[in-house]
């Protein structure tokens, strides 16, 4: 076995390469062509979700397979590779099993324990399929992923650990009541796309109580269809709209959910400013201009009074090199307490502007902190003591209105202009915030299990994988066996041509069974030896030992192959 995985998810890459390498279907097609097509690869399927982009492939050669398989990623999703390389992940053989398991386990989501990644499997693997992409390696691992993960699933309570990526999001925008049925009842939603995300988010939000689902898709006929199941299936009140009439829903809309295909943004910062302004009557908010980078905006009484400086700095103040960085280095302060004390020291000038110098290009040169914290370091130490702390002020937080929109996108790339977080009124949470939610989240003590159970079935799956790459060897000895047996049959039919039938039968009995009594130790054991980590090699020793023809394994290998293609379930 040589499965090659090439990949970059949630957790190797920020949102913002994530959403540039998404691969369209089309683009997924042609990927899996190429790479069936390269030197390295014999099968290939990938695995596109929206926090992940994974391509899995048997190759005959590990360094070719790693280059083409980076190569053809970054081709396939626009990004150059000199720039996707750095966020890449590779796993191979056993670690590869390793990995697919656990992604359909849902331990590797972004949410752990979530169960859609499973479909999602299913309909990579079903893709691979159809294109005749996916052969022997491929069909197996696949299919055993999915069997591993509906295992997790009902022997353990993964599912505890956290939920859908559609739930967990509506939390985040419920996350003031912590009571989503009751933040959604009776509100109006508006559903963008009517794919499985979508489809799930609207059922959802029926189920959480909405008082009316809105659906627009760019194919009509789908948004009539998903609002028909929402009415029939979850007596809900919903209806389907066109595309172009999204901006005019945007005003009425409580909760928003977008999950489209769309290349670019379905909703900009401007029209929902201009929903938000016609819900409230008031003039539409200017996100066009932004606040530099680190500016803190501290209220005047904050700044440049010794009382309301939080550390005590009699001991190093005026010392040669202090900064800022370096006393904040040596006494550990937080990063509240650090920006306060930074109001204080420059008279309230923003943290950035203090204790760091210049480079030629009128950057912070983070070089200059290093010397300043190992300065401000031997003064500590001079002194004996590091500076002491003072109870810090409050730091006053500008009051934004309760929202009035709740925005959800669940699309990558994104639908929905991350400018909107600008916006007073509204509630976005997307692809990046959900990852920065679930970062912190509790793991479930069933994680272990899950855990356990998926090192279970790696080891299973590789001693398979072993056994069965030794079986067209075996077969062929046997048939090598036979083939003896039948020869010196025919050779003493020959030499004794009056030998009666019932003797003649006695004597080939005799014969087959003394062979197979010599065979059936040695092709036993070996079956056992091969299956153990390392035993791929003893196939290459019997068809040593034995002579046995390569074309003739590979004959009986290809034989097995269209067996199991015939009986594998589509």
């Amino acid at each position: 076995m040589s499965l090659l995985v090439v990949g970059l998810s949630h957790r190797s890459a920020p949102v913002s390469v994530l959403e540039r390498a998404a691969l369209s279907a089309d683009a997924q097609v042609k990927l899996l062509q190429d790479t069936v097509a390269a030197d390295p690869a014999t099968e290939a399927a990938v695995l596109a979700t929206c926090n992940r982009i994974e391509l899995y492939a048997d190759v005959d050669k590990f360094h070719a397979g790693v280059a083409e398989l980076s190569t053809l990623l970054a081709q396939h999703s626009g990004v150059g590779l000199e720039e996707l390389t750095p966020y890449l992940y590779v796993h191979y053989e056993d670690r590869a099993v390793h990995h697919l398991f656990s992604v359909a386990c849902g331990l590797d989501s972004m949410v752990v324990g979530e169960g859609q990644i499973l479909g999602q499997i299913k309909d990579a693997l079903a893709r691979a399929q159809d294109l005749h992409t996916a052969g022997r390696l491929l069909n197996d691992l696949f299919q055993q992923a999915l069997r591993v993960g509906k295992r997790a699933h009902s022997e353990t309570g993964i599912d505890r650990a956290g939920q859908s990526l559609v739930t967990f999001g509506l939390e985040q925008l419920a996350a003031d009541t912590d009571d989503v049925p009751g933040w959604a009842r009776g509100r109006t939603a508006l559903v963008i796309g009517a794919g499985s995300m979508s489809s799930l988010a609207a059922a959802t939000l029926a189920r959480a109580g909405v008082g009316e689902i809105v659906v627009a898709n760019r194919t009509f006929e789908r948004a009539e269809r998903l609002a028909q199941i929402l009415a029939d299936a979850e007596g809900t009140t919903a209806r389907a709209v066109r595309m172009d009439a999204v901006a005019a829903e945007l005003t009425r809309a409580d909760v928003v959910v977008s999950c489209t295909g769309a290349t670019g943004l379905v909703l900009t910062a401007d029209a929902v400013a201009e929903a938000v302004a016609g819900r409230t009557g008031e003039p539409a908010a200017d996100v066009s201009a932004e606040a530099p980078a680190g500016t803190t905006h501290l209220p005047p009484a904050s700044a440049g009074t010794d009382e309301n400086c939080p550390l005590d700095l009699a001991s190093v103040q005026g010392t040669p090199g202090f900064s800022v960085h370096g006393e904040a280095a040596v006494a550990g302060m937080d990063a509240a307490t650090l920006e306060q004390h930074a109001a204080w020291v420059g008279e309230g000038t923003s943290l950035r502007e203090q204790g760091r110098e210049h480079d030629a290009g009128g950057r912070f040169a983070p070089e200059a902190d290093a010397e300043l914290i190992a300065a401000l370091a031997g003064a500590v130490a001079a002194a004996g003591r590091v500076p002491e702390y003072r109870r810090p002020e409050p730091v006053a937080e500008i009051p934004r209105p309760a929202p009035a929109v709740f925005l959800l996108d669940l699309a990558m790339p994104r639908d929905i202009d991350a400018a909107v977080h600008r916006l007073a009124g509204v509630r976005l949470v997307d692809i990046e915030s959900l990852a920065e939610a679930s970062a912190d989240a509790p793991m479930a003590s069933d994680v272990d299990q899950v855990r356990r159970i998926v090192s279970e079935e790696v080891a299973a799956f590789g001693a398979a994988q072993r056994a069965a790459h030794i079986t067209p060897t075996v077969v062929a000895l046997r048939t090598m066996a036979a083939d003896v047996v039948a020869a010196e049959i025919a050779r003493l039919d020959g030499r004794l041509p009056g030998l009666d039938d019932r003797l003649r039968g006695e004597i080939r009995q005799t014969v087959h069974r003394v062979v197979d009594k010599l065979l059936h130790a040695p092709t036993v054991r070996v079956k056992q030896l091969a299956a153990e980590p390392g035993g791929t090699g003893y196939a290459d020793a019997l068809r040593t030992l034995f002579d046995l023809d390569p074309e003739t394994v590979a004959a009986v290998s290809r034989a097995v192959d269209n067996t199991d293609e015939k009986d594998r379930p589509a």
